[in-house]
């Protein structure tokens, strides 16, 4: 398998509530399935394909889950992700947070 670098933009998938552990209400058809989310991020540590790993999300969440997809695309259109514009978000966060201190 293909080691996949800390910093790469991944997906990962986890169950949330398996079949048989959701909520007594929800209809029949949708209780015979995996309550399952799908996030994407950047990996924290190296990892394989199909592997545990830990992710941070662009709100700064971290997460953990199984690794699907390798800089994945998004299925709306805009195509591939670019790279160089990764880190962009989280910079900013920290300026913004630097200046409100700065303001007190």
């Amino acid at each position: 398998m293909m080691t996949v670098k800390a910093g790469t933009l991944v997906d990962i998938h986890m169950v949330l509530l398996p079949r048989g552990q959701r909520a007594p209400r929800v209809p029949e058809d949708t209780a015979a399935v995996d309550l399952e989310m799908k996030v994407k991020g950047e990996l924290l540590h190296d990892g394989e394909k199909g592997s545990i790993v830990r992710i941070r999300t662009a709100a700064g969440r971290t997460m953990e889950g199984t690794l699907t997809a390798v800089n994945p695309e998004y299925s709306h259109g805009f195509g591939a992700p670019v790279p160089e514009l990764g880190h962009v978000g989280p910079q900013l966060r920290e300026r913004l947070a630097q200046l409100r201190k700065e303001e007190k």
